[in-house]
């Protein structure tokens, strides 16, 4: 019973505590600072020891300019305490009484301290940070890190002489700190990242680098590769990372995971040349098969993207002496769906493309491969329009790996197929269910899609713009570029006061890229601007001709004008961020 006493009456007092602890911060906050004081001396007379307590104590004084009530309460305290942390404080006060003469005279006492006990050079330094006074904050650190070797204050120093502007300093400490504790490497970069840049020529990103050669010189150490590869991905310079991931595989010879994110990256970046050297660095050093296959596949799909026609039976060899060589397994499917891809929109060959899909079916293949290869073969199908059967391949997906997603990407195959059957509300049906996908790729797929069906069915009974439109978009969709322009032109010209002109517009553009014929797309683009500026692809619009004046008519002065227009006045848009970045990178500024 008297066990019970004692626990309830030690959860009220703790309680009360709290309240009282809560009060204290309010009234604080709120400026009302007599009624702070009195719950703050409540709270200290409770417990002396909560240093806390007594430091707001002083600060309500300082506040209601008591100052030598807290001159007092201060010097008491420095008397009692073997901490000389308090001086700090009392110097303040005397700032604080315009007496800059006794305060630095006390902060210099302070300093003495540390070198008599380097033990308190910690809490010297906070209270020297507290009031803002970063040089002597600085000061308080280094001489302690001198006495004591074994304290390690490179993160508060490097957070210091960032705020100070001494940026190789910062970047030191931080390095110095990630020698003794590498799992602190990701943070760091965190902190690289707001002060470097995209430009390899900016005084930060060279002073960063400076650092990190220094330290492979007088501490040797892989960290420093994988950080100047980061480095070197972060200003784009990709060949300089590829050669520090190469020299960290030779070092450890473990892992090729720093050379596949680059081939990836420089895949991503349209940097064929190099992408493909990378490549075929892979096929000689990994260990793995997969990988082998992976870049030989990543191989042939940039010759296919970047090189020239006559080269297609050429590549076409390749990808069989490949197959023959690893076989047509489950290891292998991604090299396959690659040659069916390649042989239905390259060769035009989609017969022998789904018969070559329909004999891997034949061989035993777990779910998800074979689901990747109804996939891939449903997609040539619809290609050949045959879109019943596609249909089935599809279903038969969702069915099997349910929830799934490829069993959503192949939901959003069936809508996109009744669409380009002309089976609006079945395919609306099915994207009502996607806008809600895990994969929000899909999800943004599947709403741009039933915007474009709902925004357009009921504007004609017969939706005749609308059929055009999924006739042109399949016909995009099979490499009939030419076809599926002119059959916009015939929503443009026909159907003049519809919704639909300006996704007509857009989309005729789009194809006027692909065959690089960017003077065209620029008018369609400028036309959307102009004539439909409040409607939903505006910003598409906008974002399109800024890149066309950046990367293909040489007019960076207009496309940082086009990119501001997002910025300003389509905030919620997808390439607001995008935009922001571009923009800032030609106006010079530094890129986080």
């Amino acid at each position: 019973m008297r066990s019970i006493i004692f626990i309830c009456g030690l959860f009220f007092c703790l309680l009360s505590h709290a309240q009282e602890d809560q009060l204290a911060k309010d009234y604080f906050k709120r400026g009302e600072f007599e009624k702070a004081l009195l719950s703050y001396q409540k709270l200290y007379d409770a417990n002396k020891g909560n240093t806390n307590y007594f430091l707001k104590i002083i600060e309500i004084h300082q506040q209601l300019e008591q100052l030598d009530v807290s001159e007092k309460l201060l010097l008491d305290r420095i008397l009692k305490s073997r901490n000389p942390q308090h001086i700090v404080d009392l110097g303040y006060n005397f700032h604080l009484k315009n007496n800059n003469t006794k305060a630095d005279s006390l902060y210099q006492v302070a300093l003495t301290r540390i070198e008599e006990k380097p033990v308190y050079g910690y809490y010297i330094a906070r209270r020297f940070e507290n009031y803002s006074m970063l040089d002597y904050t600085v000061q308080a650190y280094e001489t302690t890190m001198s006495l004591r070797p074994e304290a390690n204050y490179s993160i508060q120093l490097a957070r210091i002489y960032g705020e100070q502007g001494n940026v190789e300093k910062m970047f030191s400490s931080y390095v110095d700190f990630i020698e003794t504790n590498e799992g602190f490497v990701n943070r760091a970069k965190r902190a690289f990242s707001d002060y470097i840049s995209e430009h390899g020529d900016d005084e930060n990103n060279l002073l960063l680098r400076k650092v990190l050669l220094q330290k492979m010189q007088s501490q040797p150490n892989i960290i420093w590769n994988q950080l100047l590869s980061w480095l070197y991905i972060q200003q784009k310079d990709y060949g300089k990372a590829f050669a520090q991931e190469k020299a960290i595989f030779k070092r450890q010879n473990e892992s090729l995971q720093g050379i596949i994110d680059i081939a990836y990256i420089t895949i991503e970046e349209q940097q064929a040349e190099l992408a493909t050297e990378i490549l075929n660095y892979l096929i000689e050093n990994a260990f793995d098969l997969r990988t082998v296959i992976n870049a030989h596949e990543n191989i042939l799909e940039l010759e296919i993207l970047y090189g020239a026609k006559e080269n297609y039976p050429a590549i076409e060899q390749k990808y069989k002496s490949l197959l023959e060589a690893y076989g047509s397994t489950a290891q292998t499917i991604e090299l396959q769906l690659s040659y069916a891809h390649f042989m239905a929109f390259y060769l035009n060959n989609p017969k022998q493309a789904s018969q070559f899909l329909r004999e891997a079916l034949n061989s035993k293949l777990p779910k998800l491969e074979e689901a990747k290869v109804k996939l891939k073969l449903g997609d040539i199908l619809v290609f050949q329009e045959k879109f019943n059967e596609a249909l089935i391949y599809y279903t038969q997906i969702q069915r099997s790996l349910k929830n799934s997603i490829i069993s959503q990407e192949a939901r959003f195959k069936v809508a996109k197929t009744s669409y380009y059957k002309g089976d609006f509300q079945w395919a609306e049906s099915q994207l009502k269910i996607l806008k809600a996908s895990t994969s929000q790729l899909i999800a943004n797929d599947a709403l741009d899609l039933k915007l474009l069906i709902s925004d357009n069915k009921f504007e004609d009974s017969t939706q005749t713009a609308l059929k055009l439109y999924a006739k042109a978009d399949l016909y995009a969709y099979q490499n009939k570029n030419d076809d599926a322009i002119d059959l916009l032109d015939q929503i443009l010209e026909n159907h003049k006061t519809e919704s639909i002109v300006d996704q007509a517009l857009y989309q005729q553009a789009q194809l006027f890229e692909k065959k690089k014929e960017y003077h065209k797309a620029q008018v369609n683009y400028q036309f959307i601007i102009e004539n439909y500026g409040e409607e939903i692809l505006a910003d598409d619009a906008y974002f399109a001709l800024a890149e066309l004046n950046s990367n293909h008519f040489n007019n960076p002065e207009e496309a940082k004008i086009l990119y501001e227009q997002i910025i300003f006045n389509h905030a919620d848009s997808i390439y607001f961020v995008e935009a922001r970045k571009k923009y800032r990178a030609l106006r010079g500024d530094v890129i986080n």
